[in-house]
């Protein structure tokens, strides 16, 4: 299987996923989307391993959400807005082995729900997390906003959303949003660590416990695909064609000139 948006590698029982587009910050595309579910299925139902990890290429990105230049009202591939990002979401809950997100840097938009989805967040002191969608003309609904308020409370999911602040490691390991937060040269020790605990398990029993944690937030699933359909009605607006205008062009949007 060959990926171009992507390096997929399979060591010591662990599967490493690293979304390889650090010129864009680690932006996704279609393409980046699609390749993440198929490296996600194949790790995911491949037997010798026991954890996946999810990283970003580069020291200065986990992943910043999708890819604002591959967006002119509708992202470029397939799916309901154009990115198969429900796919994607379900993989990662679905597969019976625990994902790690190992964020070294910006996790931003997407890439902070990637985050939050993801079993276990491992982060390094320079990590920095928080969402961007009403700055930039979008949102992520379901997983990314009722899922986040089962993550760190209802008070601050509303506070990330609304204000579009960002979060330093420290700060996000106090909310629940990562696990741990560690020196930035120590950080793939760090995950190393919690990978080779994570083999060393019973893989039938890690595989129920997760099926089971799933299973009090799978309505959210529901939620998800009624926002994202929601969302592609809304990124034909144009409200939402001037976040992504103002964005590739650098200056602060003016959305409620389109607000009738």
């Amino acid at each position: 299987m060959q990926f171009q948006d992507l390096i997929y590698e399979e060591r010591d029982g662990v599967a490493r996923i690293t979304i390889n587009r650090p010129n864009v910050m680690n932006a996704f595309r279609g393409q980046t989307v699609e390749e993440l579910i198929q490296a996600f299925t194949r790790a995911g139902w491949n037997k010798d391993i026991g954890a996946i990890v999810l990283a970003g290429a580069g020291d200065k990105a986990f992943c910043t959400g999708g890819d604002q230049s591959a967006h002119a009202g509708h992202y470029d591939g397939r799916g309901t807005i154009g990115l198969p990002v429900e796919e994607l979401h379900s993989v990662i809950r679905d597969v019976p082995k625990p994902v790690i997100a190992r964020v070294q840097g910006y996790a931003i938009g997407g890439g902070n729900v990637l985050a939050v989805l993801c079993d276990l967040t491992i982060a390094s002191e320079k990590a920095v997390f928080g969402q961007v969608g009403p700055r930039v003309g979008s949102v992520d609904p379901g997983w990314g906003t009722a899922y986040l308020a089962h993550v760190v409370g209802e008070k601050k999911a509303r506070e990330i959303w609304y204000l579009c602040r960002r979060y330093p490691a420290e700060e996000a390991l106090r909310m629940g949003l990562c696990n741990a937060v560690v020196p930035h040269d120590q950080l793939d020790a760090e995950v190393d660590k919690w990978c080779a605990e994570i083999v060393e398990k019973s893989p039938t029993a890690i595989a129920i416990a997760k099926r089971s944690f799933n299973a009090a937030t799978e309505s959210i699933r529901g939620i998800g695909s009624l926002g994202l359909q929601a969302l592609s009605l809304y990124y034909q607006t144009d409200e939402s064609k001037e976040g992504v205008q103002a964005f590739l062009e650098k200056r602060k949007p003016e959305f409620r000139k389109y607000v009738k």
